[in-house]
C-alpha cells in the first residue's frame, strides 16, 4: 500500500505540475512583459526628456544669437551717430539707423526676459541701463545741452568700455549655452 500511496502522491503531483505550468507560464511571461513594457516607457521617457532639454537649448541659442547681435549693432550705431554729432554731420538716415537698431535691440531684450537665465538676463539688464544713458548722453550733446560727464571724449571712453560689458554680457551666454566656463 506504500507503494500505492506513493504511486498516487508521486501521480497527483505530476498532474497538478501539468494543470499548473501554463497558469504560472503566463504568470511568469506576463510579468516579463510588463518588465520590458515599463523599461521601454522609461527609454520613451528619457528620449522626450533629452528632445526637450535639446529644443530648450536651441531656443536658448536663438535667442542669444538675436539679442547679442542686437546689442552689438546698437552700440556699433551709436558709436556711428557719436561721430556724426561730433562733426555735425547728422543725417536723418543715420538718426533713423540708429533708431532702428535700438528697437532691434530691444525686441532681443524682450524675446530674452522670456527665455534667458537669470545669469543672462542680468548682463543684458546691465547693458541695456548702460546703452540707455549713453543713448541719452550722446541725444544731449547732439542738442547743445552736454550731461556734466557728456562730452564727446567721455561718451566715446564710455562707449569703449561698453564693449568690454559686452564682452562679458556675451561670455555668461556663451557660459549659459555649455560652450565657454562662466565668466569670471
Amino acid at each position: 500500500m506504500d507503494n500505492a500511496l506513493l504511486a498516487l502522491a508521486g501521480t497527483t503531483i505530476a498532474v497538478a505540475g501539468t494543470l499548473m505550468a501554463p497558469v504560472l507560464s503566463q504568470r511568469l511571461v506576463a510579468r516579463a512583459e510588463a518588465q520590458r513594457f515599463e523599461r521601454q516607457e522609461r527609454a520613451a521617457d528619457a528620449q522626450w526628456a533629452r528632445q526637450q532639454q535639446a529644443a530648450e537649448l536651441d531656443k536658448r541659442r536663438q535667442c542669444y544669437v538675436t539679442s547679442n547681435s542686437g546689442y552689438r549693432r546698437y552700440r556699433i550705431e551709436l558709436m556711428k551717430y557719436l561721430w556724426l554729432v561730433h562733426r555735425a554731420e547728422v543725417t536723418a538716415e543715420a538718426r533713423t539707423a540708429l533708431e532702428e537698431a535700438r528697437h532691434a535691440m530691444h525686441a532681443g531684450f524682450a524675446e530674452a526676459q522670456m527665455t534667458a537665465s537669470d545669469a543672462v538676463l542680468a548682463e543684458l539688464d546691465s547693458m541695456s541701463r548702460t546703452l540707455a544713458q549713453l543713448y541719452d548722453g550722446v541725444l544731449r550733446l547732439e542738442e547743445g545741452g552736454a550731461a556734466p560727464d557728456g562730452s564727446f571724449e567721455e561718451l566715446r571712453a564710455a562707449l569703449l568700455r561698453a564693449n568690454e560689458q559686452w564682452t562679458v554680457m556675451r561670455g555668461a551666454m556663451r557660459a549659459d549655452l555649455g560652450v565657454a566656463p562662466p565668466p569670471t
